[in-house]
């Protein structure tokens, strides 16, 4: 069997670029490609901490013009976890000049993010062309997230009817990529009415619109959330354009790495444990709560949040519910890992020095935290407004921490409510809110609490929760289906849309 070619395009992934789950699942799922015999390729810009992590760089192909950059190099190298293949576009004045992945230093956003991911898209076209003398063509091209967005647009413009296959994968659609109509012109964009019914937006041009729009087939991170964002709740005013592709559409659920996220093989715990011998867990729990300044109690529920401390995370909900939760008994403690808006992590470091030795708030983020803190924690507050897939109640699990959350998108795909009929039956994983209110989490998490003081009924939820099966292999053989549908045979491009005329 000839093996696809296919081509991985974002913005960010780990360990050469990370700000959240977008970098994991692009780097797992191609790892997963590979091992079931895909020739899987990863593009992605130059910055300077993947051009220091990355491994065997040199120089692959010089390509003479990117939106006007010249002599733009291609430096080829392998990622120093999978071993994988990876194009790094070396532009300097876009990738190579301070802050972060998306912000400056001082936190703003770069006003220059429209020309900086269109020309990532713009170098991933002529990669794929074979411009700069590569040989390589892939078959498909898979495009992450509203960074990619103009990839399909560009495809269709340079290479014709003969353009590869392109997916589009929507990792969370309240990320628009929103600009001035007026960049066109610096995006290598004619400014005409061709374009208007697939770029523009309430006046503005929209990157994730013009992926929606001009890819052949479009994919979300879950299967609840593929049917959501075809609403007006959680469509953002795309919902109309999503339903008009639902034959195109399809919600793949995330995996995760299960070697990179296992209590047995974390290289960052104090103590090893598994599903047959979780007694680890107690020495990686006191051992966490020394280090966090939290009273050393094996039987005090220690209560965790990680991930951005933002509104549709809930973290504005869970500082309300925090102090009542605290409240509620005398031992409870809760630790966060996180950051985002600069008023809630003060308000949660307020909140932290009104209950010394049962609070503790880390801003800043690093792997080695996040494995300590899911192998020390009982459970985990993961309130959501709107979730496409959420990575961290997967790694909870795993770790054999107890997920709380609001059942949208993902969360309602993967944890499953610690109900009479699912407790009876040995499937219950979590506990589930409805409403986004401080009210209904504390709520939920008075019944955790509740099951953890039962040890034997909480030891139940944690051998259902850490039996998940949550491997990227599932949903690479799923994205094989898709592509096999895409491209029957190597050589043999059939697209689910003929190509559209462009000027």
């Amino acid at each position: 069997m000839i093996r696809k070619h296919v081509q991985f395009v974002a913005s960010e992934i780990y360990p050469l670029g990370k700000t959240g789950g977008l970098a994991d699942v692009c780097a797992a799922l191609p790892a997963a490609l590979s091992r079931l015999g895909t020739d899987v390729r990863l593009v992605m810009p130059g910055y300077e901490e993947a051009l220091d992590l990355a491994e065997k760089p040199h120089v692959s192909a010089v390509l003479d013009d990117v939106l006007g950059f010249e002599n733009i190099r291609i430096i080829a190298a392998r990622t120093p976890d999978s071993g994988l293949p990876v194009s790094l576009i070396d532009i300097p004045a876009l990738y190579r000049d301070g802050g972060g992945i998306y912000q400056n230093a001082d936190g703003s956003d770069r006003r220059n993010n429209a020309v900086r991911f269109a020309a990532l898209s713009q170098a991933a076209v002529q990669l794929a062309a074979g411009r700069g003398g590569t040989a390589w063509r892939p078959d498909i091209v898979h495009c992450h997230d509203w960074h990619t967005g103009l990839l399909p647009l560009m495809l269709r413009q340079q290479c014709g009817q003969r353009y590869p296959a392109t997916v589009f994968t929507v990792h969370n659609m309240s990320f628009q990529g929103l600009f001035p109509w007026e960049e066109m012109a610096a995006l290598g964009l004619p400014n005409n009415e061709t374009l208007l019914e697939g770029l523009e937006f309430f006046g503005q041009l929209s990157f994730l619109k013009a992926g929606l729009f001009y890819s052949d087939y479009l994919t979300t991170v879950s299967p609840t959330y593929a049917r959501e964002i075809q609403t007006p709740e959680y469509g953002y005013g795309l919902d109309g354009l999503v339903k008009s592709k639902v034959d195109r559409l399809s919600g793949i659920l995330n995996g995760i790495d299960a070697d990179l996220w296992s209590p047995s093989k974390s290289k960052w715990l104090p103590a090893s444990y598994s599903l047959r011998d979780i007694s680890g867990k107690r020495h990686c729990k006191s051992i966490l709560q020394g280090e966090l300044g939290l009273a050393v109690d094996e039987q005090a529920p220690l209560i965790i949040f990680i991930g951005r401390l933002t509104g549709q995370k809930m973290a504005d909900v869970l500082r309300e519910c925090l102090p009542a939760m605290l409240a509620g008994e005398p031992d409870r403690q809760f630790a966060l890992l996180g950051q985002g808006d600069l008023v809630l992590e003060d308000n949660f470091r307020a909140i932290a020095r009104n209950f010394p030795g049962r609070v503790s708030v880390q801003t800043s983020y690093t792997e080695e935290r996040a494995h300590r803190l899911h192998a020390g924690g009982d459970i985990l507050i993961h309130g959501s407004r709107f979730e496409p897939c959420g990575l961290t109640q997967l790694y909870a699990m795993r770790f054999g921490v107890i997920p709380v959350v609001r059942p949208v998108g993902g969360l309602a795909d993967t944890v499953v409510d610690a109900t009479e009929q699912a407790v009876a039956d040995g499937t219950a994983t979590g506990f589930h809110f409805q409403a986004p209110t401080a009210d209904a989490m504390l709520s939920a998490i008075n019944r955790a609490v509740m099951f953890y003081r039962r040890p034997l009924s909480w030891r139940r939820l944690q051998l259902a929760a850490m039996s998940c099966e949550f491997n990227w292999e599932r949903s690479a053989r799923e994205y094989l289906g898709l592509y096999d549908r895409l491209v029957p045979s190597h050589g043999e491009i059939e697209t689910t849309a003929p190509a559209r005329e462009i000027a």
